[in-house]
């Protein structure tokens, strides 16, 4: 699809109006063909907003789950205090992601019917555009106070806490639809993963072929707005009704074949339906608390042990790294996690610091994704070197940019674990 067709369906009156009426009080950032992120924080407030974003190639468009006072106030590195203080609410996103499109109809359906049975009248549906589909709960759907606290100070515990519950209340009953649907081999094969990696002690475990993390929800999180298009695909992100899910095609998603009708997020009813869901969430969550699954640490291999390097004597590169980037920021992990390694430092402590600095990032990563890195890094059986200094794919190139050489760099560092000993040489010379 070219630009001009990417531009004529976002000049379509029906499709902006509609976007525009998600984009109030939300921070709105652009998306490129290449997955890449524009400025944060941004806004959509008019058309021509949106006109002007297609203009310089973005593709698609991605809001925030949280609204905001005023979103051009969001700074990086804000603490969750500051956060609090602009922040009037947020909305219930749930994000079944799966490959295969008719398990994840068969889990989106599912779900839509435990909010039904908890009484949640204000949610909907969208086709994401690319795998599968989204489900939204408006903020007005929820209690004013939770607990004696204002509920828009509760993210992301309460929608990770009432994500956790949902996964729980269905898991039994869909892991029967699945076994109705397929075999437990197929359905493995459908997901592309092994039979052992989806079964537990119960059996097959859904949720380890449907992936509805709550984990994922951060400070500033973001999903593709409905009536945009698919940065990849260039299909719409297209709100439906539960009684079109079924029957639902990728096609219908095509540019030419979409009319504006139904919306996603709207109160379609009374406010606060989604009381005894959360009064459900927060009692099972007593017996049942959400923590955040740790890291396992791999078994001790034999490695040469390097006395912890500071951040000081880090390399130019690097401690560009650290600031944050806009673009290359999976390029970026390797080379860090590499790096830190070879530095010495534990892996709590790469962990820790992966997570400070993921805050720094316009956007930041998904948390799943930087978990998913270490993980892959701990079962290595020796330690990787980052890339080379003069390696065309990292720190030189255009979109990363992070070279910065100084006169240590320039004494002949080749790959930047060297530079740190060079320079606790060049200081041990001079204090001679």
């Amino acid at each position: 699809m070219s630009i001009s067709t990417v531009l004529e369906y976002y000049s379509r009156k029906d499709v902006q109006e509609a976007m525009l009426e998600v984009a109030k009080n939300r921070e709105v950032v652009s998306v490129f063909k290449d997955g890449s992120f524009g400025k944060r924080p941004n806004v959509l407030v008019y058309p021509n907003d949106i006109l002007q974003e297609v203009k310089t190639g973005a593709r698609s468009f991605h809001c925030s789950v949280e609204r905001w006072k005023n979103p051009m106030e969001l700074t990086p590195g804000m603490n969750k205090e500051e956060m609090d203080s602009i922040r009037l609410g947020f909305d219930l996103i749930l994000d079944p992601d799966v490959p295969d499109f008719e398990i994840g109809k068969l889990v989106t359906k599912k779900l839509v019917e435990a909010l039904e049975e908890h009484g949640v009248k204000n949610y909907s549906i969208k086709y994401t555009g690319g795998k599968g589909f989204h489900i939204g709960v408006p903020f007005e759907s929820f209690p004013a106070r939770v607990n004696f606290k204002d509920t828009r100070l509760l993210y992301p515990e309460l929608p990770r806490t009432i994500i956790e519950y949902l996964k729980w209340y269905v898991k039994d009953e869909l892991r029967e639809e699945l076994l109705d649907l397929d075999t437990p081999i197929n359905l493995a094969k459908r997901v592309g993963k092994e039979i052992s990696q989806v079964i537990s002690e119960d059996g097959i475990d859904p949720f380890k072929l449907v992936e509805l993390d709550s984990m994922v929800l951060s400070p500033r999180h973001l999903f593709r707005m409905p009536y945009s298009l698919h940065e990849k695909t260039l299909l719409v992100s297209l709100p439906i009704e539960k009684s079109e899910l079924e029957d639902f095609e990728k096609k219908d998603a095509r540019p030419e074949n979409v009319e504006v009708s139904s919306k996603f997020l709207e109160a379609k009813s009374k406010k606060r339906d989604a009381t005894s869901l959360v009064v459900e969430a927060l009692d099972w969550a007593q017996t049942n608390p959400v923590k955040e699954e740790p890291i396992a640490k791999p078994e001790v291999k034999k490695t040469v042990k390097v006395k912890e390097v500071p951040e000081e004597l880090f390399p130019p590169c690097i401690k560009t790294i650290l600031n944050g980037l806009s673009d290359g920021r999976k390029r970026a992990i390797f080379v860090l996690i590499t790096f830190l390694r070879n530095m010495g430092w534990s892996w709590d402590k790469i962990e820790k610091r992966l997570m400070e600095w993921n805050e720094k990032n316009k956007p930041p990563l998904r948390m799943n994704y930087i978990k998913t890195q270490l993980r892959w890094h701990m079962r290595q059986e020796r330690n990787l070197l980052p890339p080379n200094c003069d390696n065309p794919g990292f720190y030189k190139e255009p979109t990363m940019n992070v070279c910065k050489p100084d006169s240590v760099c320039l004494s002949g560092v080749k790959n930047p674990i060297t530079y740190p000993f060079k320079k606790m040489a060049y200081k041990a010379k001079r204090k001679k």
